[in-house]
């Protein structure tokens, strides 16, 4: 692990056992439950559920969702041709309406082309956090979840800046199935899976550049952090764009894997009427959405060649 403040000691939040908690839909309420030895869902209320079969919402109430650009080795040779994009990190933030279950539908509007997957694990906080040290920082996290943070490149013309509509319409941020801690983050692989292929994958010990004790301190010197707030960690390598019917999903080992299946539907009834940027396939569009193939491995391309063939 090369990342900025390595630590001598586990932090109590990857120290097992392993807990998994998890929201879910029953009967039109929102429940909390813990996951069992056998892989069920027991609810605080004792009743006990098929986790397979459990309707799921996101395990998060947060007031702000914060996102790091780029924090993986692959991500910046692939963006940036050199092993560290920046000297220090950079972010945009990412509306809470953009958060999705597990097994939700990812919406693609109709007049959008490009809507790109990005593979990453999220840091819940634990407690109201403001002006801590990079040690400190850990014992304000609540837990990891997978996440998708898909994003509408066709807007990256216009929203470049703030990524606002790129990263944050409704739908973009499937996350969960649940927060998870005791388990050693940095002993992880993360792998994004299209139609049941590996388009990304990462050791995240081995590729992470800044951890999230770091970001937490950073992004704390100057805003506080709310219990529930969520922190996007970045994703490695070969964020490519995904058709309708496609089903895009996020493993990461130890903590679970979140699903999303990519639904089309019409464009904004406002669009026809010619209101706001419209989507646009520009160069600077293309380079993101399409990446730099020359600069990942084979395998995650022929992957996704063979998921878009088998859903043509």
């Amino acid at each position: 692990m090369n990342f900025e403040f390595s630590f001598k000691e586990l932090p109590a939040v990857m120290c097992g056992p392993r807990v998994e908690r998890r929201r879910v839909l029953v009967g039109g309420s929102a429940f909390w439950g813990t996951m069992d030895d056998d892989g069920r869902l027991r609810l605080d209320d004792g009743r006990v559920l098929d986790a397979e079969g459990a309707t799921y919402l996101p395990p998060v109430n947060p007031s702000k969702i914060i996102a790091v650009h780029i924090s993986y080795s692959s991500r910046s040779f692939e963006t940036r041709n050199k092993a560290r994009p920046t000297e220090t990190p950079t972010y945009f933030t990412k509306p809470a309406t953009a958060l999705n279950g597990h097994k939700g539908q990812i919406l693609k509007p109709a007049d959008c082309k490009y809507l790109n997957y990005e593979g990453e694990y999220a840091v819940v906080i634990s407690r109201t956090c403001r002006n801590v040290t990079p040690d400190e920082a850990w014992d304000c996290i609540e837990g990891f979840c997978p996440a998708l943070d898909m994003g509408l490149q066709d807007f990256r013309d216009t929203d470049q800046g703030s990524m606002l509509r790129v990263k944050g319409a409704d739908t973009l941020l499937p996350i969960g199935p649940g927060i998870v801690r005791g388990v050693n983050l940095f002993e992880q692989t993360l792998r994004t899976y299209v139609n049941g292929l590996v388009v990304q994958e990462a050791h995240i010990g081995e590729e992470t550049i800044w951890g999230p004790h770091y970001v937490i301190a950073d992004i704390a010197r100057h805003i506080t952090l709310l219990p529930g707030d969520v922190i996007l960690m970045g994703t490695p390598c070969h964020s490519r764009s995904v058709d309708p019917g496609q089903v895009v999903e996020c493993e990461i080992t130890g903590l679970g894997r979140v699903s999303g299946t990519v639904t089309a539907i019409d464009a904004p009834r406002a669009a026809a009427l010619g209101v706001g940027h419209a989507p646009t396939d520009s160069p600077e569009v293309r380079r993101v959405a399409l990446g730099f193939d020359e600069r990942v491995p084979d395998r995650f391309k022929d992957n996704l060649r063979q998921a878009k063939e088998a859903t043509r």
